[in-house]
C-alpha cells in the first residue's frame, strides 16, 4: 500500500504542475502564449540540434593551411597510392610526384581518371611534364600498374634527344660549329611532331625508374635536351618549346652562366660549373681530375641550380674516375654523346642520345623517334 501511495503522489505532484503552467498560460493571455511558444522552441531545439560539425578532409586541410588561391591538394587513388595529399601549385608543371612501389607490380603511371588508367591511356597520363590544373584546388590521379613480364616484353627504348646551338639561316651557320646549329625551322617541324602525334615527355626521376624496371613509359617517349645554354637556345628555341607546351632540359656550365628558367617547361641541369674545357692531356677536364675534384665542381653546380640529379658530360668524355665523382655528388644519372637509346637495365651514368645535327628535318627525326 506505501508503494502505491507514493506513486499517486508523483502523479498527483506532475499534474499540479502541468496545472499551474496552464493556468499561467490561461492568465497571460496571448502573450504568454507566445512567450511559452518560444521558449519550447528554444529548448527543443538545444536539446535536439541536428547540425553536425563536419571536420575537413585531409586535402581540404591542406588547401586551408597552405592559405593560397593557387595551391591545389591532391589526393592519391589506386593501389599503392600514398595515403596523404601532396600540395601543388596551378600553372606550375607537377613536382615529385610519387612513384610507388609493389612487390610484383611495375608502376605505370598517375593519370586523371580510373578509366584512363585502366587502359594506360597516355592522354590522360600526368607527371610533371604537365601543368597542375584543379577544380576548387582540389584534384585526384590514379594508379596504374602493369607487370614485370609485360614491362620487358614491351622493349620500350627511350630518345634522348640532343641539340646544341640554333640558327635562323637555313643555309646553316658558319665554321667549325656548322654541324652543331638546328636550323630554327628543323627544330619547330621536330617540336610540333612531338606535341601532336601522341608523345609522352619522360622526367629523369622517371627515367631513372624505368632503367630499375619500377616504372613502365609508353613506347612513344621521348626526352627533349639542350646543351651549352647557348644564347641562341634562349632566343630561338625556348619560344618553341613554351609554345608547344614540351618539357627540355638546359644543360648549364654555370661557370658561364646562371640564367634562370626562361620557360615553366624548361628545367636547368648541370653540365657542370667549370668543367667545360681540356684538362692537360687535352681531353675534358671531366677525364683528367679526380673523383674529389669532380664532385666539388658539381655540388657547385647543385647548389647553383638547386638540384642534383642529371648531369651532362662536357665533350662527352668520362671514364670510371668520372662516374664515381658524379655518384660522390649526389648525381643519379650521367649523360653521353654515344649514340643509342636508354632501355631497362641501361648504365644511369652513361647514358646514350640521339643526337640533331644541321639539315636533319622532321623525316630524319620520325625515322630515329617513330
Amino acid at each position: 500500500m506505501r508503494s502505491g501511495g507514493r506513486k499517486r503522489r508523483g502523479r498527483a505532484t506532475v499534474i499540479t504542475t502541468v496545472g499551474v503552467v496552464a493556468a499561467v498560460v490561461v492568465g497571460g493571455g496571448v502573450a504568454a502564449v507566445v512567450w511559452m511558444n518560444r521558449t519550447a522552441e528554444k529548448t527543443f531545439a538545444k536539446a535536439h540540434d541536428t547540425t553536425i560539425a563536419h571536420p575537413l578532409t585531409p586535402a581540404q586541410q591542406m588547401v586551408a593551411d597552405a592559405d593560397d588561391l593557387r595551391a591545389c591538394a591532391v589526393t592519391f587513388r589506386g593501389d599503392g597510392a600514398p595515403a596523404e595529399p601532396m600540395l601543388q601549385r596551378q600553372d606550375e608543371r607537377y613536382q615529385g610526384l610519387p612513384i610507388p612501389q609493389l612487390d610484383g607490380r611495375v608502376f605505370a603511371g598517375w593519370y586523371v581518371s580510373a578509366d584512363a588508367a585502366a587502359v594506360f591511356a597516355v592522354e590522360g597520363r600526368v607527371n610533371g611534364a604537365d601543368p597542375v590544373v584543379c577544380a576548387q584546388q582540389q584534384v585526384e590521379l590514379f594508379a596504374a600498374w602493369t607487370t614485370p613480364e609485360a614491362n620487358a616484353d614491351a622493349g620500350v627504348r627511350i630518345p634522348i634527344l640532343m641539340y646544341h646551338q640554333f640558327t635562323a639561316d637555313p643555309e646553316g651557320a658558319k665554321g667549325w660549329l656548322r654541324g652543331n646549329h638546328a636550323y630554327i625551322g628543323d627544330f619547330e617541324a621536330h617540336m610540333n611532331h612531338i606535341a601532336t602525334t601522341g608523345f609522352y615527355l619522360p622526367t629523369w626521376d622517371e627515367l631513372s625508374a624505368f632503367i630499375d624496371g619500377r616504372l613502365s613509359l609508353p613506347p612513344r617517349s621521348v626526352i627533349i635536351t639542350d646543351d651549352d645554354a647557348d644564347q641562341s637556345w634562349f632566343d630561338l628555341a625556348v619560344p618553341v618549346v613554351d609554345r608547344y607546351k614540351l618539357l627540355s632540359t638546359s644543360f648549364m656550365v654555370t661557370a658561364y652562366r646562371q640564367d634562370p628558367a626562361p620557360s615553366v617547361y624548361v628545367q636547368r641541369r648541370s653540365h657542370t660549373h667549370d668543367m667545360h674545357q681540356p684538362g692537360d692531356d687535352g681531353k675534358g677536364r671531366m677525364v683528367n681530375w679526380t673523383a674529389d675534384q669532380i664532385a666539388a665542381d658539381l655540388s657547385t653546380s647543385g647548389d647553383v641550380l638547386g638540384v642534383r640529379e642529371v648531369v651532362a658530360y662536357p665533350f662527352g668524355h668520362f671514364n670510371d674516375t668520372s662516374k664515381q665523382g658524379v655518384a660522390q655528388a649526389g648525381y643519379e644519372l650521367g649523360r653521353t654523346i654515344e649514340p643509342g637509346y636508354v632501355e631497362i637495365g641501361t648504365d644511369k651514368l652513361a647514358l646514350p642520345v640521339v643526337r640533331i645535327d644541321y639539315g636533319m628535318g622532321l623525316d630524319a627525326l620520325v625515322s630515329r623517334i617513330g
